[in-house]
């Protein structure tokens, strides 16, 4: 009788234990989240800051800074379907841990890069290191989060990317306004250290031993995904004139509100937008979440680039306009974004979770590429309002292709 019993306690202590590690906000998802927040909030701590570094301390022009900057992006792109093969074949954790101390001990460069030879040196290592760290996270939260709250997990896990992308770049230039390069550097560094302090407590949940295929093209990209990728990579086009010009554009436009504010209240609309499409994608609507966030950035970069037409009812109306069309453009992306995720891993197999996510990821790169250098010939010709109403049409057509080619294409591949 006394064994029923404590075999009983013991049995609902193992249940409890089995239902805890079941919820989303357990210990490892929080800490990978942390991680994840500090990483991407280093990234965004230096990014408006490294222009004004490389023409101050280089006397470098326009052509040069664009090419040190570049060498990031581009170093990022060549190793996403390396990085993806390696998080198949290792085991994630420690080598997400590897690179994330790379992605800090780079940061070191900064300090003693003297020519702009070991600046471009610096910046492709930290490329690597970037390109790796990004694909290990996103394919390790896949690991923490339980299969039923995947959606949410990957749009929570978002958020704090968010949240760094809304108050990183204002720090960066309040600290570059206020005291030194060395240190925001040092700030970065410290940064990335706690990113790798918190993933660090990790406890990766031990899996049965997957049979790995032989290597093929498919453990480098995933093939079913590509044309996933196609409508994936439309996106990111629009999002890198975006991200790279909307400053010049309203200053352009004659604004008198700073331009940072149009990322804080993207990021608002990101965090808001996530917080539904991560449940819905959860209920298997992962083609209808991405159809409804295709469409709302349509709508939203008509809108932007229509925005010039208010200053004929005065600046505070356009401005009123500028930041409302934010606010959309964020609700459309942070729907986008992880319904995309999910559909690419659900294309793959438990083995190609790595390959999933750098497929993933090396579309985005390569349409945000596209994008950054598209958007520079079209504003320098025509207008920054032509440039945006040339990315509208550009998420149209990935809209367009997405319904009629990628739904019916995941329909008959999806694995779960």
């Amino acid at each position: 009788m006394v064994f029923v019993r404590y075999y009983s306690v013991l049995l609902q202590s193992e249940t409890r234990d089995f239902i805890m590690e079941e919820k989303l906000f357990n210990k490892n998802y929080l800490c990978l989240c942390a991680a994840n927040f500090l990483f991407f909030f280093s990234f965004y701590l230096l990014l408006p800051v490294l222009p004004f570094f490389i023409k101050e301390q280089f006397q470098a022009g326009n052509a040069m800074i664009g090419t040190v900057i570049s060498c990031y992006t581009l170093a990022t792109l060549v190793v996403r379907p390396f990085s993806g093969y390696m998080m198949d074949t290792f085991k994630r954790k420690p080598l997400y841990l590897l690179a994330l101390s790379l992605f800090t001990a780079v940061f070191v460069g900064y300090l003693f890069a003297a020519a702009i030879t070991l600046l471009i040196i610096v910046r492709i290592l930290h490329g690597l290191a970037f390109g790796l760290t990004s694909v290990g996270g996103n394919t390790l939260v896949i690991d923490v989060v339980p299969s039923e709250h995947r959606g949410e997990g990957i749009g929570y896990f978002g958020v704090a990317n968010n949240i760094a992308m809304a108050v990183g770049p204002m720090t960066g230039l309040f600290v570059y306004e206020h005291f030194s390069f060395n240190a925001i550097f040092m700030g970065c560094m410290a940064c990335s250290l706690l990113a790798v302090l918190f993933a660090s407590q990790i406890k990766h949940r031990v899996r049965p031993p997957v049979k790995r295929p032989p290597i093929s093209l498919d453990r480098f990209i995933l093939l079913k995904g590509l044309l996933a990728g196609v409508s994936f990579m439309l996106l990111a086009f629009a999002y890198g004139q975006i991200s790279n010009y909307i400053a010049l554009y309203a200053k352009e436009m004659g604004l008198s509100i700073s331009s940072g504010l149009f990322f804080t209240v993207y990021a608002v609309g990101l965090i808001t937008s996530r917080l539904f499409a991560g449940k819905m994608v959860d209920k298997g609507k992962v083609t209808q979440t991405i159809t409804l966030g295709l469409g709302i950035v349509v709508l939203a970069l008509f809108g932007l680039g229509m925005c010039h037409h208010f200053n004929r009812l005065g600046s505070d109306y356009t401005a009123v306009a500028f930041l409302a069309v934010a606010l959309v453009c964020g609700l459309g992306f942070g729907a986008a974004f992880p319904a995309f995720n999910a559909l690419f891993i659900n294309l793959g197999t438990n083995a190609q979770r790595g390959t999933a996510t750098s497929t993933y990821l090396t579309t985005w790169d390569l349409g945000l590429g596209i994008g950054i250098f598209s958007g520079g010939m079209l504003s320098e010709h025509f207008s920054f309002s032509a440039a945006y109403l040339v990315a509208d049409a550009v998420v149209l057509v990935s809209l367009i292709f997405f319904i009629l080619v990628v739904t019916p294409h995941y329909q008959r591949n999806k694995l779960r």
